[in-house]
């Protein structure tokens, strides 16, 4: 059932992406960064966490997801190194999909040839 959960839960931010780039005047950009503002922001307040129980990689893997993880990295920093924690806690709490995401670039663009 938790399958179930993760997809409707992801599909749905999906869909509710897609609308937003077809109803309003906004480029792909504004809408990855609103979303992972709003990540960010249902996360600090206690929300974002709920739906992850509840969805898993459903509502992990998406946009969302990031902004969630960085919020909750500077909350586990701050409680272990203090102020120092801001700064740290996010990149220490996405660094394995950054990592990831970098070395999947790099490894798309040493297989493939872009085309004018």
């Amino acid at each position: 059932m938790m399958f179930l959960w993760a997809f409707l839960v992801g599909g749905l931010m999906c869909v509710l992406a897609q609308l937003t780039l077809d109803l309003f005047p906004v480029t792909p950009a504004h809408v990855l960064v609103l979303f992972v503002v709003l990540g960010a922001v249902f996360g600090g307040v206690g929300l974002y966490g709920k739906l992850v129980s509840f969805a898993g990689a459903g509502a992990t893997v998406p946009l969302p997801g990031f902004g969630y993880t960085l919020v909750s990295g500077i909350g586990e920093a701050v409680k272990e190194k203090g102020v120092l924690g801001l700064l740290t806690g996010g990149l220490t709490a996405a660094a394995g999909g950054i990592k990831a995401a970098i070395l999947f670039g790099l490894l798309a663009s040493l297989l493939f040839k872009p085309k004018a």
